[in-house]
């Protein structure tokens, strides 16, 4: 059995024998049987295919306000204020190569034709204020804001709600290519 003793220092150890072990896993083994499901289908998500098969989403992230949505797959015809998931693959990726493929839930802001315009660190579009683009990523990595211009054909300024958002108002995250996007996204809660 468990026997407890006190060290030199007074801190008190749990001795734990190995039969003790082999018969806790043994009594409980559909326990690690899920637990190793759970981390190697993650592990497969992270590393190897990061799309979305099912069209439930969670969102761990600030970026948007929405914990669970609803994907529908495919690309139609995207409009201002859509809600979208996109497979990332801005120049950030050179940097963080974990990002490339990582899907990307945010709000289409601009469309193709719109102008951009970046005053000092303000972002527009088409006049208006949509985002302004913060110094330094969370890991103190300079970030610099997404270059002036047209948006053009084929390609998307999406961003969270978020200020922390890492979106298209950076030039390491960029516009969003048509062939990125993986569904448009109902938010349920």
């Amino acid at each position: 059995m468990n026997a407890e003793r006190k060290s030199p220092r007074g801190i008190t150890r749990l001795k734990v024998s190995v039969r003790d072990l082999v018969r806790h896993m043994h009594l409980r083994w559909y326990l690690y049987l899920l637990l190793f499901t759970i981390w190697g289908l993650a592990y497969v998500r992270l590393f190897f295919d990061a799309t979305p098969r099912v069209p439930v989403l969670f969102n761990w992230t600030p970026s948007l306000p929405y914990k669970v949505a609803l994907l529908h797959s495919g690309t139609s015809a995207l409009h201002r204020g859509d809600f979208v998931v996109f497979a990332f693959a801005g120049d950030g990726i050179r940097r963080y190569p974990g990002l490339a493929g990582q899907p990307f839930f945010k709000i289409v802001r601009g469309l193709p034709g719109d102008t951009v315009s970046v005053a000092g660190r303000e972002v527009r579009i088409n006049g208006e204020l949509v985002g302004i683009a913060k110094t330094h990523a969370f890991d103190r990595h300079p970030l610099d804001p997404i270059a002036p211009g047209v948006i053009p054909a084929g390609r998307y300024y999406v961003q969270g709600m978020s200020p922390d958002s890492f979106d298209s108002r950076y030039r390491e995250s960029g516009l969003v290519r048509v062939e990125q996007v993986i569904g448009v996204v109902d938010p349920l809660f």
